[in-house]
């Protein structure tokens, strides 16, 4: 027979049984241990998850991508009015503004050059700029060749507005009780421009937005408002609801507006006090607290088929209504 030629090592290894021996559960362990948990279907590679996710990924980065913003200034379209009438009345009522950009192939008429004419009475830079970066600027909106990028709004504090109309009445500074209006919740920037257009044309003497959850003042707000806005304070609150109560120690009156008003508006008996004016959204309507806060909810007589009413136009009724009734209650 004859002899194994192989290394000894290799020939004890083969009359060795098969089966676990001694020092092989370390091996044994690892093969129990696994991969981890399960990774989510959008993770995996080779799923229609991960496909779809993607695929969101880049039409979020596209839609942001095509934000308009005026190039240089960091600005959106909330700082830039465009048009040339909105950007006439603008420079008219001296809005505060950084830029004029004004279309390098733009058919000139009296608007434009006397828009161009206030505004380097202003000392407001004017730029020429391609139709593209007009677009850009404006949102795409219809720009008519001109855009005016706004300053930043400068918002009084709504506890010193409220202290400096009081002020102004023991002075004789102001021959009527101040009458002051309050936005709660009045997200839409049209709708608060329309407030300060109303509230400038019934002698009201400055509106109160909160901080947060509220319409600012906007290039869309100074259009809608038609000026008013430059003739109008707004003050701005942390919390409306303190600023209300802070109102009240004061002397001020605070009146809520409510479709299901505990009295109607019309004879208002607090019309001729120190008054506040507070409007909600047409959703929501007045918040809890700010509800509570009031000394009267009042609403305005309206036809059954009628559901409700804007919030500005609300506003601009009880604001007529007040008018009349300090005017001696003539019709």
């Amino acid at each position: 027979m004859a002899k194994d030629s192989r290394p000894k090592s290799a020939a004890v290894r083969k009359k060795e049984k098969k089966g676990p021996v001694v020092g092989s559960g370390g091996q044994g362990r690892r093969k129990l241990e696994g991969k981890g948990p399960t990774p989510k279907a959008e993770d995996r590679v080779y799923h229609k998850a991960h496909r779809q996710k993607q695929l969101a990924e880049r039409s979020r980065a596209k839609q942001q991508a095509r934000q308009p913003r005026t190039r240089g200034s960091g600005q959106g379209t909330d700082d830039v009015v465009a048009g040339r009438n909105a950007v006439l009345e603008a420079l008219t009522e001296a809005v505060p503004a950084k830029e004029l950009h004004v279309a390098t192939d733009i058919e000139s008429d009296g608007r434009v050059r006397e828009a161009l004419q206030l505004a380097a009475e202003q000392s407001v830079h004017i730029r020429e700029v391609g139709r593209r970066q007009l677009d850009r600027a404006s949102g795409d909106a219809v720009h008519q060749g001109v855009a005016l990028v706004l300053e930043p709004y400068d918002y009084a504090e709504a506890g010193e507005l409220i202290d400096e109309q009081l002020e102004r009445v023991r002075k004789g500074h102001l021959a009527h009780q101040p009458l002051l209006v309050a936005c709660d919740s009045i997200t839409d920037p049209r709708n608060l421009g329309a407030i300060l257009r109303a509230a400038a044309a019934f002698d009201a003497d400055g509106v109160i937005v909160p901080e947060r959850r509220s319409a600012g003042i906007t290039a869309t707000t100074w259009k809608t408002s038609a000026g008013a806005a430059a003739r109008i304070p707004v003050a701005r609150a942390k919390n409306l609801t303190h600023a209300l109560r802070a109102a009240q120690q004061e002397g001020y009156f605070v009146v809520g507006l409510d479709g299901d008003g505990d009295a109607e508006l019309t004879g208002l008996p607090l019309a001729d006090e120190p008054l506040i004016v507070v409007v909600g959204s047409e959703g929501r309507g007045l918040s809890r607290l700010v509800h509570e806060t009031c000394d009267q909810i009042v609403s305005i007589p309206i036809a059954s088929s009628t559901e409700s009413l804007n919030a500005s136009m609300a506003v601009g009724i009880s604001l007529y209504e007040v008018a009349r009734l300090r005017a001696g209650g003539q019709s």
